[in-house]
């Protein structure tokens, strides 16, 4: 909405006493260049280029665009800088407090200024995905017809919280949570700038890799952090932010990890040997302090799922399923609420019945490969579809499963060189028994046998809490 008299003297108030504002907002960057990360956006002849102007007359004008990116890494920061840097009329919204009847005000005045005053507006509206269905459909007529070029900022997915007719009418640009690199450009940038603490106090490399680490990516983080160990540092007369001070003024300590050295490969390895030894408490330990080291969760969930096939294997066959899910979900939603979905997948993992007959199969098959047993394919499995193939044999005396009761024909199927060898040897642990029942009564069939007699169970699974002692595959 256009800024009433009250709102007009605060940002006055702000330019003449830059330190009334915190730091990230006094450290906004002022033009696109300035700009840290997001590089993949700012290319010339970007969207947002020509939304500020450069490229943006002729028939081909600026679109409207859909900022989606986690928090602290530059939706409205781009669209300050749009505002500052256009010579369009720039109108702010949030969805948190706007409604219906703000946005249909916003769009009457544009058209007004349009058709009056021949001059563009730029709608920046934030946390679009707040805004029900009825709510995004008032802004249609207005993005169809250019009344507005709209700017909508959202942290979750827009493919579920926006309508797909504004989702059509609007280009999706993606912001990718900022690197360690980015934040650090940040941070110095912020310490020695004028508009920021202008040197008054230094940071040691340890002070700064916690602030990496509590930032997690996040600029606006960061600098909040920043901002809050500056003023401790200098209330107490000092001009340096030690690990102490910065560790006191955020309420956060710093945990021992190295997220490139050996603290980063022994926590997750442990998270790993957690459980698979099923230790669920353990296992959450670990868990938490890579979450707590600012741990990329992509990194936690890809770990999660290796384990679910190297140590549970079939015997819990909805293991890795249930890792899967929380890699996507993960990359969906980010740290904090990622936490949650990594929590769930640790404790089913752990809490699983434990096989590593997955694992010490395709090993066993790969060092045979490897070490040269591998043998032509039987003729009777060769490819037969083109003309030429009968005469040599490939094909001919193949026995079509389907044709034959049970679906199992008895004829071979491996190199001459490896018939009868096996490498899955299942245990009778958890589901994996009836996969052990299963796998001997096939064999029978395949060798040409009678079919042996079903196997009978060998009772409940071993309890968790007493996994059956293997050895560890794992280097």
């Amino acid at each position: 909405m256009e800024p009433d008299l009250f709102t007009a003297a605060a940002e006055e108030r702000r330019e003449r006493d830059p330190s009334s504002s915190p730091l990230a907002v006094r450290m906004r960057p002022r033009v696109l260049d300035e700009v840290v990360g997001q590089q993949h956006l700012l290319r010339p002849g970007s969207p947002l280029r020509r939304l500020v102007g450069e490229g943006a007359s002729g028939p081909a004008g600026s679109s409207s665009v859909i900022l989606w990116g986690p928090p602290g890494t530059g939706k409205t920061t781009l669209a300050y800088v749009v505002s500052k840097a256009t010579n369009k009329r720039f109108v702010e919204l949030s969805a948190i407090t706007a409604g219906v009847k703000e946005v249909r005000a916003v769009i009457e005045s544009a058209k007004r200024q349009s058709g009056g005053y021949q001059r563009e507006t730029v709608l920046f509206l934030d946390e679009i995905h707040r805004f029900s269905k009825a709510q995004q459909d008032s802004l249609l007529p207005a993005v169809e017809n250019r009344w507005v070029t709209l700017i909508a900022a959202t942290t979750e997915n827009p493919y579920f919280s926006v309508i797909s007719p504004l989702l059509s009418r609007s280009l999706l640009l993606t912001l990718e949570p900022l690197t360690d690199d980015d934040l650090r450009g940040v941070l110095h940038r912020a310490l020695a700038d004028e508009r920021g603490l202008a040197g008054s106090v230094t940071l040691p490399g340890d002070a700064e890799a916690h602030l990496l680490r509590i930032a997690g990516g996040d600029a606006r983080r960061a600098l909040t952090a920043l901002e809050a160990g500056a003023g401790a540092a200098l209330a107490q007369s000092e001009d340096t932010i030690t690990l102490a001070t910065l560790e006191q003024a955020v309420d956060r300590a710093a945990v021992s990890y190295d997220r490139d050295g050996d603290q980063h490969y022994d926590v997750a390895s442990a998270l790993i040997k957690s459980i698979r030894g099923s230790d669920v408490d353990a296992a959450l330990h670990y868990l938490a302090r890579m979450i707590v080291a600012g741990e990329d969760p992509r990194f936690i969930a890809r770990r999660l799922m290796i384990s679910a096939s190297e140590d549970i294997g079939l015997a819990d066959p909805t293991a890795l399923p249930t890792a899967v899910a929380a890699a996507q979900a993960v990359a969906m939603i980010g740290f904090p609420e990622a936490s949650l979905i990594l929590s769930h997948a640790t404790i089913a993992l752990a809490l699983a019945p434990k096989s590593n007959a997955a694992t010490t199969a395709i090993g066993a098959a790969l060092e045979d490969v490897r070490g040269g047993k591998a043998g032509p394919v039987p003729a009777h499995l060769r490819d037969g579809h083109y003309k030429g193939a009968a005469k040599l044999g490939h094909a001919q005396g193949y026995v079509y499963p389907h044709d034959v009761p049970g679906a199992i024909a008895a004829q071979q199927y491996a190199p001459d060189e490896l018939r009868g060898r096996r490498y899955y040897e299942p245990t009778r642990y958890g589901a994996e028994a009836r996969y052990a029942d299963v796998v001997e009564r096939v064999r029978q069939r395949l060798s040409g046998g009678a079919e042996a007699p079903a196997r009978p169970a060998a009772g409940p699974a071993r309890p968790v809490a007493e996994p059956a002692p293997q050895a560890d595959p794992t280097p």
